[in-house]
């Protein structure tokens, strides 16, 4: 015989879902009025017809597109190519600085050193030191775009902030599991490959999407040296027609790309936090 809810279990249900209803209903209403009234009185100041044909104008936003969609396609691609980079790169220091041979020394300095030089520096910063300075060297069998190096300043930036949010991750995981693995017999880096790292890699997930939406921001950095981006397209075209449409128009290209990641980050650590409370984390 299946399981029927009793009449007093239906009537809290009931009550539930109208207190839910009534609830998304005044927060609704709030939210409407709210941006309502902000419309309104930025619409109604004296400024808002220079505005509007400075910054949203249509006409200039349908010129500018072509351009900017084609600039942001680069964005998109040194995106890619710079996260898995990063990934990688920020794992190897992060494990270095965990290293405790003695003969690992010299690699847990230079690991350090690179965390502390290059979060120091501002990334912008390194990218115009790279994309300008690196060619010089003519270095051969290296590509001297500034594309190039660009993104190898990009990935040297945040490879040092990453490697932070790993080495927190390991740092997080409890001593017990580390002694466990040691009673078992497996040594050092078997613990580190087959404990420690699978459980630090899926705490730190939430931190790593975060970071991997200020890094698609960043990609506009690479504009300042002279690489063709949606940036570089957006502030070509307001140089050249003396009107800032297009910038609003590469803010919503990078908006339409970081919104979805954020939104899956918050779910992502919604869901760590429910599993947390209901003991399913280990």
């Amino acid at each position: 015989m299946s399981w029927e809810p009793s009449a007093r279990e239906l009537e809290r249900r009931s009550v539930r879902q109208s207190l839910r209803t009534r609830s998304m209903l005044v927060t609704t209403t709030a939210l409407v009025v709210f941006f309502g009234l902000l419309v309104l009185g930025v619409a109604s100041s004296p400024g808002w017809p220079t505005i509007h044909e400075t910054f949203f104008n249509g006409e200039d936003a349908k010129a500018s597109f072509p351009a900017i969609l084609e600039g942001f396609w680069l964005n998109v691609k040194m995106f890619l190519i710079a996260e898995p980079l990063i990934l990688v790169l920020a794992l190897v220091v992060a494990l270095a600085r965990q290293a405790r041979a003695s003969w690992l020394v010299p690699v847990r300095v230079v690991a350090v050193l690179y965390t502390d030089v290059f979060r120091g520096i501002p990334t912008i910063l390194l990218v115009v030191l790279f994309a300008f300075g690196m060619p010089v060297l003519g270095l051969q069998g290296i590509p001297q775009s500034p594309f190039f190096w660009a993104t190898v300043a990009l990935v040297l930036s945040y490879g040092a902030y990453v490697a932070e949010v790993f080495r927190a991750g390991i740092e997080s995981i409890h001593p017990s599991q580390v002694a466990s693995a040691e009673a078992l017999g497996l040594g050092r880096g078997q613990t580190m490959r087959h404990v420690v790292v699978p459980q630090a890699v899926r705490r730190v997930v939430p931190p790593l999407l975060n970071d991997f939406v200020s890094l698609q921001k960043d990609t506009a950095l690479v504009s300042s040296v002279a690489v063709f981006d949606a940036m570089f397209a957006a502030r070509d075209y307001a140089a050249y027609n003396f009107n800032y449409t297009s910038l609003v128009v590469v803010a919503g290209f990078f908006v339409v790309m970081t919104v979805p990641l954020a939104r899956l980050t918050d779910w992502l650590s919604r869901r760590y936090s429910d599993r947390e409370r209901a003991g399913q984390v280990r």
